[in-house]
């Protein structure tokens, strides 16, 4: 079983990384939080810590093995306990994942089932069997920010998640806020708050 994997990302789509590994590229599923993340280091070498699972039907013999990339091995811990309740699995918790694991995590505690259903594909019934299956096992996830100084890169990935949220609230797809964010931050500037990353947005928009 392949848990980490060390590569050049190539390129990024919705949901998927493009990983060069000597004379190899690889595929990477990735959920949102940790593309938006990765935008900023094309080119560069960069570590994953992977899951590697099957997709498909065995019943009618088509499984395709497939690779799930997080920046680190309590991301992907995280991961595996969420994909464990009933009705989520790991598209939706694919699909589910814009928010750092540490905000998922703490509404998980809080018990915030509407916190919950706003991520993308949980819906009300799916958030309250997240909390009752899953709150008093994340306790670690909703400390990481407590107990770890931020650094730079994780300032700057809340900025970014923070905009995606904004721009969502003000009527932009998710297709579109991504977009718009990943110009943005092509230019390979830091942004120091979310004002700041907006600005850029909609200054581009104009050009």
């Amino acid at each position: 079983m392949i848990t980490k994997i060390t590569g050049i990302p190539r390129s990024l789509s919705e949901d998927t990384l493009t990983l060069e590994v000597g004379a190899f590229e690889y595929e990477v599923l990735i959920p949102e939080f940790t593309r938006r993340h990765l935008q900023e280091q094309l080119g560069q070498e960069i570590s994953l810590h992977t899951i590697e699972y099957l997709e498909g039907n065995p019943m009618q013999g088509r499984l395709t093995p497939r690779l799930i990339g997080f920046l680190s091995a309590i991301e992907r811990e995280f991961f595996e306990f969420f994909c464990q309740v009933d009705g989520v699995g790991v598209k939706k918790a694919l699909r589910a994942m814009v928010r750092p694991v540490q905000e998922v995590a703490r509404w998980i505690e809080d018990q915030d089932a509407k916190g919950l259903s706003g991520l993308p594909g949980i819906g009300p019934a799916t958030a309250e069997r997240i909390v009752a299956k899953l709150r008093r096992k994340v306790s670690k996830f909703a400390l990481l920010v407590a107990r770890d100084a931020p650094t730079v890169a994780d300032v700057q990935r809340d900025v970014v998640s923070e905009a995606f949220e904004v721009l969502r609230a003000l009527g932009h797809n998710e297709k579109d806020a991504r977009t718009l964010l990943d110009e943005a931050l092509s230019h390979k500037k830091k942004f120091a708050d979310v004002e700041a990353l907006l600005l850029a947005v909609y200054e581009q928009r104009q050009a």
